[in-house]
């Protein structure tokens, strides 16, 4: 049972993201681009890593799996935010590219 909802947890998660990159197009300056890329990599990788961790049970894999998890919910913001703040330091204006 635990393996079936783990694969319909990944696969709203691949939906999500493919949603997300089709969408990212739609935004038509770069830090409204660099945000909803963020927001679609951080809740798709969740969501991915949900599933998988709801497929291989409950183990020492699964405790590798959150820290990653955690390493990630940690480090993606912070690499969007230097990118944003470094394009806005340099001069990088808003408008269409």
């Amino acid at each position: 049972m635990l393996d079936l909802i783990g694969s319909i947890v990944i696969v709203i998660g691949v939906i999500f993201v493919s949603i997300g990159v089709i969408g990212i197009y739609r935004f038509n300056n770069f830090y409204a681009r660099a945000l909803a890329a963020s927001k679609v990599d951080t809740v798709g990788f969740i969501t991915i890593i949900l599933g998988v961790i709801l497929k291989s049970g409950f183990n020492f894999f699964t405790l590798k799996v959150i820290v990653i998890l955690i390493v990630n919910m940690l480090i993606n913001p912070m690499i969007t935010h230097s990118i944003v703040r470094s394009a806005k330091i340099s001069g990088y204006k808003i408008g269409k590219e």
